[in-house]
Order: C-alpha cells, then sequence, then structure tokens
C-alpha cells in the first residue's frame, strides 16, 4: 500500500478549523495540533452534514476521539439539543472549552477521558448520533463500537459517523448496524451507520 505523502503533524503547532453552517456560520478557530490528529476536511465534513441534515435539530451527540472539534462544534451549530466531547489530550479540551466559552454555549460538555474506559461504564441516557474518528493504528474503532452496543449508549435508530483506514464492509461492525453512505477520501473512508435495534 502506497503512503500518504505528507506526514502526520508532530505536536505542537495550529491547526484552524471553520464552522460550516448554523447559528456559528464561518465562525473560525484555531486547534492545537497533535501527532495522529486528522482534522475531518470541510468537504467531508459538509457531506456528512448533508447526510445528517434531518437528524441533527434537538440530537443528543457524543463526540468519542473530538480532536480539533470540528464535527462536536458544527453539530451544535446546528442545533444538536446536547453534546459530549471527548479527548485524552489536555491541550485540545483546553482549546474547546474556550471555543465554547466564546461561542457563549452551554449545552456542549467536555471530558478530558479515555474514551474505552469512560463507555465501559453506564449510560446516563442513550445518544441518537456518534462521531468515530479515532486515532488511527492504535486498534481503536471496532472496540469502541462494541462497547457503544453492549453498554447502551445508543439510542434505538442512532446514527453513528466513522472514519477507518479500512473499508467499512471489512470493518466487522456490530450485526445491527446498517451501512447507510460511505465515502473516500485520499486514503481515509468516511462512513454513516444506523443502529436498528429490533435486529
Amino acid at each position: 500500500m502506497r503512503k500518504p505523502n505528507k506526514a502526520a503533524p508532530a505536536h505542537g503547532g495550529d491547526g484552524q478549523l471553520r464552522i460550516i453552517a448554523g447559528q456559528w456560520r464561518s465562525r473560525q478557530f484555531n486547534f492545537p495540533m497533535a501527532a495522529g490528529l486528522r482534522p475531518t476536511p470541510n468537504r467531508v465534513r459538509e457531506t456528512l452534514f448533508n447526510w445528517l441534515a434531518p437528524y441533527v435539530e434537538g440530537a443528543k451527540v457524543l463526540d468519542l476521539f473530538a480532536g480539533s472539534g470540528a464535527l462536536f462544534l458544527e453539530a451544535l451549530s446546528r442545533g444538536a439539543g446536547s453534546a459530549l466531547a471527548l479527548d485524552l489530550n489536555p491541550a485540545a479540551i483546553a482549546s474547546l472549552r474556550s471555543h465554547l466559552q466564546t461561542l457563549k454555549c452551554d449545552n456542549g460538555q467536555l471530558q478530558q477521558v479515555d474514551a474505552l474506559l469512560y463507555l465501559q461504564g453506564p449510560a446516563a441516557a442513550p445518544y441518537d448520533l456518534v462521531f468515530l474518528d479515532p486515532p488511527f493504528g492504535q486498534e481503536l474503532l471496532l472496540p469502541a463500537c462494541t462497547l457503544l452496543e453492549q453498554n447502551d449508549w445508543l439510542a434505538a435508530d442512532a446514527w453513528v459517523y466513522t472514519e477507518s483506514e479500512q473499508p467499512p464492509s471489512s470493518l466487522g461492525m456490530p450485526g445491527n448496524w446498517r451501512l447507510h453512505r460511505e465515502q473516500k477520501a485520499g486514503q481515509v473512508y468516511y462512513a454513516l451507520w444506523q443502529r436498528n435495534a429490533a435486529l
């Protein structure tokens, strides 16, 4: 397999994200870069939220590997009822906390925590929409999906967005998740799944 032309950014330095639509449309924010961080490109983010357009308003959202926070902030901008973002990087959480304060947003929550450990605990309430964009090469995606399903983190017809190195059909997702849409950009596969609680 051909390696990507660009190496992952080293720790340090700032990236920039732009909110595409909603109440904070066109607002721009810096975020701290870290090794393995791959902010979802604007074009892919726009496509994803076009797919999700009927489902974001009022949704309860969980972003398990928040990184830049682009998906988390976009969902809140577009009317999500509440959103929780998790990340192990203290700089990422501090940056997102500053953004929420700037935006005077009180329905976004942040936790600096290991996502897999967090999912091993009980879910306070099921989530309607989950973003799963973990660092590659660490075997995090499938364990996170399994814990979401096993520990009742998902609403009956929840939507789950994933980014992966492998084609979505080869990931071995829970059997009651239906692949709704998929796209490939460069080396990354983007997919949207819908849970079916009846299966």
